[in-house]
C-alpha cells in the first residue's frame, strides 16, 4: 500500500510573544528585530563585514564603536560573527562586538531587561538613540 500526501507550503508565521520577537538577548548580545536592525545598520555604514564564517570591524567601525562607548573586550572569544536570529531568519551580531553593543545599550538605558524572560524593552530614550546613532527608526 502506498500513501501520497500533498503538502502545500504554508507561510511561516510568528507565534511567540511579540516583545520577544521585537527585542531580546541571545546569550549576551541583542537579538530579534532590534538585533537584526543593529547588524544591518553597521553593515550598511561599512563599520563591519560579515560572512558565514565570521566578521570583522573596519577602521571606521573601530572608531564608531569607540565613540559610542562600546568597547569589545580582549580575549580569545571571536571578535564578531553572525548569529542566525530564529524569529527573523537573518543574522544579528554575536561575539565581543555583539556583547559590547548590548552592554552599552543597557548602560545607556536604551533597553531594559524584563523579569523572567530574555525579552528586553526598548525605552523612549532607546528609540531616540537608536534613530540618532544607528538610523533605526522603526515603530518598536
Amino acid at each position: 500500500m502506498a500513501l501520497a500526501v500533498s503538502v502545500s507550503p504554508a507561510p511561516r508565521t510568528w507565534r511567540g510573544p511579540e516583545g520577544l520577537r521585537t527585542a531580546r538577548t541571545c546569550y549576551d548580545h541583542l537579538a530579534g528585530r532590534l538585533g537584526v536592525a543593529l547588524a544591518d545598520s553597521l553593515i550598511e555604514a561599512g563599520h563591519i563585514t560579515l560572512s558565514p564564517d565570521g566578521g570583522e570591524t573596519t577602521a571606521s567601525g573601530d572608531a564608531f564603536l569607540a565613540e559610542f562607548g562600546a568597547h569589545p573586550t580582549e580575549g580569545r572569544r571571536i571578535l564578531c560573527r553572525p548569529c542566525l536570529d530564529w524569529s527573523e531568519r537573518r543574522p544579528h551580531l554575536a561575539g565581543r562586538v555583539g556583547a559590547a553593543l548590548c552592554a552599552r545599550c543597557l548602560e545607556l538605558g536604551w533597553v531594559q531587561r524584563q523579569r523572567d524572560t530574555r525579552a528586553v524593552l526598548i525605552t523612549a530614550a532607546g528609540r531616540r538613540g537608536l534613530a540618532d546613532v544607528f538610523g533605526i527608526a522603526a515603530a518598536w
